[in-house]
């Protein structure tokens, strides 16, 4: 039997960082850096810095400082400009990197930071790599892709012989775990979320235009402009739909928007009220001028054998489903039609799910039916019925608190049972335009179900209280209100150490 520890697995960053090991070394130079680790260290209780020496020991590599994404704390932040220069035909990237300061870390030194790059032409493909320079070595290619070694705090690489301005495609196959601040434009990021052969630099660019195009909307929302999507950021979606070539759980992926949560925290001030319109408006625009491409996606994915598990049905799922959410939105008789259709023909959980939350966007009697329909099927299953409260409480249909509060009393529902309470409770507070009502209704529906909760749990307690830790993210009116929660919360008789922690600190931050 063989007993290891990475301490640093059990988080996000230390699976990325063993990932950039693979990276390197690639699939045969990994796994004999792994038969090494497994030789020298069997049945032994190991260190960062022993899987480190057994990678670099079985590929005779150089890793330079490698061993700094152990010891610093923090996510590097790399900076890249790039230029042409058409008379010498070269390409240059120039590259910065710094991690920002960390308690007991005030400065940090350079990192080993591996970047996956590809030039692209003007026609959309992958320019055939000759050479690269760099520290006044030459290095020849021969590759679509290569990797590039940062290892120094500024440094410079030069692609020779390239015959006309590309456009990079950076970090490929999310090489590094950092933040990537380029200078490529918007047209850039069009380009290669049309034609990007990497899948992943696709979705990233996909992903930095709707963040942008988003928080613009936001603004002109906030300033009483009408609002208009750009087309550009339709037909790269439409390109993406229709590129058969492209896995279909990639495409579920690549025109899923970005969450409400991941744009309020780009904003100075966080503005849930916003946030929610312009993305509602983006969904149905897209829908809308998308219409006859997720339609025919619904209809030629349908599941019409029995459910098989494996990724090529699981990624045809995702796709249809998706698909069929996106014209649900449109709240169109025809779609509320097909989606209902869907609801009573799926073969499977996965798909019935599905189709229960494409209904259950919009509130009704379509919705209200199919709810108690859905209950009733799977009433025997726990597990079913504390998905089907979490869809219910993250709804953000207007004025859900007042759902949530009848489900409290539901025959299902158990407020000692914190897995109950985590879903349907807890998915409340992922709902930003109901938890963060104007009016604190949100705010005083959790205050009191932690003090009543407290009694029963502290420690589930405490995890819901920490919705509010971040208060002060929010407009002053907002501010007050979830204060005034966090101020009834500590002064209740017999509160337990678990909660007044998580409240104190919540209201000291």
């Amino acid at each position: 039997m063989i007993f290891f520890c990475l301490s640093f697995q059990v988080y996000e960053k230390g699976a990325e960082v063993v990932r950039m090991y693979k990276t390197l070394l690639g699939t045969e130079g990994f796994r004999k850096g792994m038969d090494l680790y497994f030789q020298r260290h069997d049945e032994q209780a190991v260190t960062c810095e022993d899987f480190y020496a057994a990678m670099r020991d079985a590929n005779n590599a150089d890793f330079a400082n490698f061993l700094q994404w152990y010891s610093q704390a923090g996510t590097p932040v790399v900076k890249v400009a790039s230029s042409y220069n058409a008379e010498a035909r070269t390409f240059s990237l120039k590259f910065s990197q710094e991690i920002p300061p960390t308690p007991g870390q005030p400065t940090k030194e350079a990192t080993f930071i591996p970047v996956v790059v590809g030039l692209l032409d003007s026609s959309g493909k992958d320019i055939t790599l000759s050479s690269v320079s760099h520290d006044g070595t030459q290095q020849a290619i021969s590759s679509t892709s290569t990797i590039l070694r940062v290892t120094k705090k500024e440094e410079e690489f030069v692609f020779s012989d390239i015959s006309e301005k590309p456009v990079p495609s950076l970090f490929r196959g999310f090489s590094a775990p950092v933040r990537a601040e380029t200078d490529l434009s918007n047209d850039d990021l069009f380009f290669l979320l049309a034609h990007d052969s990497d899948e992943f630099n696709r979705w990233e660019a996909g992903q930095v235009l709707a963040r942008k195009l988003m928080l613009n909307l936001v603004s002109d929302f906030q300033q009483n402009k009408p609002l208009a999507l750009n087309p550009k950021f339709v037909q790269g979606l439409g390109s993406v739909l229709s590129d058969s070539s492209l896995d279909k759980e990639f495409i579920a992926k690549a025109i899923t928007l970005p969450g409400e949560g991941e744009i309020m925290d780009m904003m100075a001030v966080a503005d849930p009220d916003a946030v929610h319109a312009v993305r509602k408006f983006v969904r149905k625009q897209l829908a809308s001028e998308l219409k006859a491409q997720l339609l025919k996606i619904v209809e030629s994915n349908r599941s019409t054998e029995a459910y098989v598990f494996d990724h090529l049905n699981m990624a045809r799922r995702a796709l249809k489903n998706t698909a069929l959410a996106y014209l649900a939105s449109l709240e169109e008789p025809e779609f509320v039609e097909l989606a209902l259709s869907e609801y009573k023909t799926a073969t499977n959980l996965t798909d019935q799910f599905a189709a229960l939350a494409a209904l259950a966007q919009n509130p009704g009697k379509t919705r209200d039916d199919v709810l108690a329909d859905f209950y009733n099927k799977w009433q025997g299953d726990y597990l079913v019925v504390n998905k089907w409260f979490l869809l219910q409480s993250t709804s953000d249909i207007p004025g859900n608190v007042e759902n949530v509060k009848k489900l409290l009393d539901h025959p299902a529902f158990d407020l000692r049972n914190p897995n109950k309470v985590y879903s349907l409770i807890g998915g409340f507070c992922g709902s930003p335009v109901n938890f963060h009502a104007k009016d604190g209704s949100g705010y005083k529906f959790l205050g009191d179900i932690v003090v009543q909760l407290d009694k029963l749990n502290p420690q589930v307690a405490s995890r819901m209280v920490s919705a509010f830790s971040r208060w002060k993210r929010y407009d002053e009116t907002r501010q007050a209100l979830a204060k005034a929660q966090l101020e009834m919360i500590m002064s209740a008789n017999g509160l337990s150490e678990n909660v007044f922690e998580i409240a104190s600190k919540s209201l000291a931050a």
